[in-house]
C-alpha cells in the first residue's frame, strides 16, 4: 500500500512539473521582451559647460550636447541634411525665395509649464540681432539681416533681404523662452544663472545642478516620444583620457567621445558597446595658390596622385576616416557620387609633374623646372600629434615622386593668426568640423571670400566656380541647386584647389547593459542623441500581440 502512495505521490508532482513547464512554456511562446521605464544613464563628458543656452554655445561642445537635450528648434536634420518637422510642424518659401512662413506646434509648454508661442521664436532671434549679443559672430550675421514677425500665437514670418537658400540650416537654432528672459539685456545673457540651470522645450529638463554634474530627466509634457530611461546624469572631467578612466572605475555607463589610442581599450571590454559614425567635416591640405609652384593644375593633381590616403587612414588613424573625393560629403543630398577620383598612382603622378614640366634632372630627389625647385613648408598645429603623424607621412609620400615637402609645427594661435589669415604659408593640414547641414560651399571656395579674413585659404579663384556657387545658394529650387552643386564638385576634382584628405570618424562607447543605441551621419557630437527615446536599459515581459499593436516589435 506505501509503494501505491508513494506512486500515487511521484505521478503527482510529476504532473506539476508538467504543468509548471507547460505554463513557462505558453508564456515564453507568447510573450516577449520589450522595452520599460526606468534605469539610469551617466555619461562622461570632457569639460565644463559655459553657457547652456543655444545661442551662446556655438564654442562649446559640453554646451551643445546638453543643449542638445534641453531646447528644439523650429526645424531639426534628418541623416541626409534634409529639414524635418520640430516646433514647427509646417512651413512655406515664398516663390523669390525671400518670406519663411512657419507654423508653429499646439500646445507646446516651456519646462516650467508655460506656454511656448511665436513671442519665444521672436524673442530668440532679436537677442541674437542686438548690437550687445555677446555670442559668436557667424549667426548673428546672418540674422541682422532677416526681419521677424510673430504674426499670431501659433505663426512666425522671416522675411529676408535677398534669396539664401541655407537660411533653412538657421531654423534649428534651440528656441530660448521669453517669459523668463525677455527682461534681462542681451548684453547680460551670458552671465545669467539661466545658462547654468536653463528651462527649455526639449524632452529633458534640468533636475538636479552642481559643479561636477547635471541631471537631466525626461519631460512628462514633451509633445514628442519620452526616453524609456528616467534618468540622465552627465558628469565633467578635465579631458577624454579623464573620462576614459572614469570609465575602468565603472564610474560613467557612456563615453561621449573615445580617442584614436583608446579605441583597442574599448573594443576589448566585453562590457562596452563602440558605436561610429561619419562627422561633419573633413581634414585637407590647404594649397596658397598664390604660390608660383601651386598654380599649376598638373602639379596640384600630381600631388593628389602622388597620396595615398587610405594608408594615411589605416597606418595613423586607426582606420577611423573616410577617403573623400569632394568638398561636399557623401551624406548630403547635394553628393556628386560620380565625381573624379584619385586614388594612389605614382605613375599618373609622375606623368603630371612631368607634363608641367617639372623634372629632376640633378637627381636630388627633387624636381626643378628652370631655376625653382619643388620644395615648400606643410605647415601643422603643434598641439595635434595625429595632425603631426599625418604631414610626416604626407612629406614622405610625395618624395617619393619628386615633391620635397618640409614639415613644420606651430602653435594653433600663430598658425591661424599669423599664417592662414594672412596667407602668409605654403601648404597647412588642418580641417573644417561641425560643417552645417547645408553643403553650401560658398564661404570656403568663393573668390569673394579669398585673401585676408575670408574663409577661402588658398585665394581659389574661378569665375566658373563662383557662377555655380552664387546661383545655388541664391535659389530655393533644390532640383537646380542640385545640378549646380554637382557641376561645382566635377570643377573642383579637375581644379584640385586643396588635396582633400578625408572625413572624420566619431566612436562612442556605451555600456552593453543601454540598449538601442544608434547613430547615424553626425553634423556635431550632439547627435549621438537623436535617437535617444529609444534607449532602454530596464525590460518586460509582455504579450506578443500587445508588443506589436504598441509598435514595440515589427508587425
Amino acid at each position: 500500500m506505501g509503494r501505491v502512495r508513494l506512486q500515487v505521490v511521484i505521478a503527482f508532482v510529476a504532473i506539476i512539473l508538467l504543468i509548471v513547464v507547460m505554463a513557462y512554456v505558453a508564456f515564453s511562446v507568447t510573450t516577449v521582451t520589450v522595452p520599460d521605464r526606468g534605469g539610469t544613464y551617466v555619461e562622461g563628458l570632457a569639460g565644463n559647460p559655459q553657457a547652456i543656452n543655444p545661442i551662446l554655445s556655438q564654442t562649446n561642445p559640453v554646451d551643445q550636447d546638453l543643449g542638445a537635450l534641453i531646447f528644439s528648434g523650429l526645424t531639426r536634420v534628418d541623416d541626409h541634411g534634409q529639414m524635418t518637422p520640430d516646433l514647427a510642424v509646417n512651413w512655406e518659401i515664398s516663390p523669390d525665395g525671400t518670406v519663411y512662413t512657419f507654423h508653429l506646434r499646439p500646445g507646446v509648454t516651456w519646462h516650467d509649464g508655460a506656454p511656448f508661442t511665436s513671442a519665444d521664436v521672436a524673442f530668440t532671434v532679436r537677442a541674437i540681432q542686438s548690437p550687445d549679443f555677446q555670442g559668436a559672430a557667424f549667426p548673428s550675421d546672418m540674422w541682422r539681416t532677416v526681419t521677424v514677425e510673430a504674426t499670431d500665437v501659433l505663426t512666425v514670418r522671416f522675411v529676408l533681404r535677398e534669396p539664401f537658400a541655407p537660411f533653412m540650416d538657421y531654423t534649428t537654432l534651440g528656441i530660448l523662452p521669453e517669459h523668463v528672459l525677455g527682461s534681462a539685456p542681451a548684453a547680460s545673457l551670458g552671465e545669467s544663472q539661466f545658462n547654468a540651470s536653463p528651462i527649455g522645450t526639449g524632452p529633458l529638463r534640468v533636475a538636479e545642478v552642481s559643479a561636477q554634474h547635471i541631471v537631466l530627466v525626461p519631460y512628462a509634457e514633451y509633445y514628442g516620444a519620452l526616453p524609456y530611461i528616467d534618468r540622465f546624469e552627465f558628469y565633467y572631467f578635465p579631458s577624454n583620457g579623464t573620462v576614459f578612466e572614469a570609465r575602468r572605475r565603472g564610474e560613467v555607463s557612456g563615453i561621449a567621445r573615445v580617442l584614436p589610442e583608446n579605441l583597442q581599450s574599448v573594443r576589448d571590454d566585453q562590457e562596452l558597446t563602440l558605436y561610429s559614425a561619419p562627422l561633419s567635416g573633413y581634414n585637407l591640405i590647404l594649397l596658397n595658390l598664390d604660390r608660383v609652384m601651386f598654380q599649376d593644375r598638373g602639379v596640384r593633381q600630381g600631388m593628389m596622385w602622388a597620396l595615398d590616403r587610405q594608408a594615411l587612414i589605416d597606418s595613423i588613424l586607426d582606420g577611423q576616416g573616410m577617403v573623400i573625393d569632394s568638398p561636399i560629403l557623401p551624406n548630403s543630398w547635394a553628393y556628386q557620387s560620380e565625381v573624379a577620383t584619385y586614388r594612389h598612382d605614382a605613375k599618373k603622378a609622375v606623368a603630371a609633374l612631368e607634363a608641367a614640366g617639372w623634372y629632376d634632372d640633378d637627381h636630388d630627389g627633387v624636381r626643378e623646372r628652370g631655376d625653382q625647385r619643388l620644395e615648400f613648408v606643410l605647415a601643422t598645429n603643434e598641439d595635434d600629434p595625429t595632425r603631426i603623424a599625418l604631414i610626416e607621412a604626407v612629406a614622405q609620400q610625395l618624395a617619393e615622386v619628386g615633391i620635397r615637402a618640409i614639415p613644420q609645427t606651430v602653435p594653433w594661435e600663430q598658425l591661424v593668426a599669423e599664417q592662414l589669415r594672412l596667407r602668409r604659408y605654403d601648404a597647412v593640414l588642418t580641417g573644417w568640423q561641425n560643417l552645417p547641414p547645408d553643403p553650401d560651399p560658398y564661404p570656403y571656395w568663393h573668390s569673394s571670400q579669398a585673401n585676408e579674413g575670408g574663409l577661402n585659404l588658398s585665394n581659389y579663384i574661378s569665375e566658373r566656380a563662383d557662377d555655380l556657387l552664387a546661383e545655388a545658394r541664391s535659389t530655393a529650387d533644390q532640383g537646380r541647386r542640385l545640378k549646380l552643386y554637382f557641376d561645382f564638385q566635377d570643377l573642383f576634382a579637375e581644379d584640385v584647389p586643396a588635396l582633400l584628405l578625408y572625413q572624420p570618424i566619431y566612436n562612442y562607447a556605451v555600456d552593453a547593459q543601454v540598449h538601442n543605441v544608434q547613430i547615424g551621419p553626425m553634423w556635431d557630437a550632439s547627435c549621438r542623441f537623436q535617437t535617444l527615446s529609444r534607449w532602454y536599459i530596464a525590460t518586460q515581459r509582455m504579450l506578443y500581440s500587445e508588443a506589436r499593436d504598441q509598435g514595440l516589435i515589427e508587425r
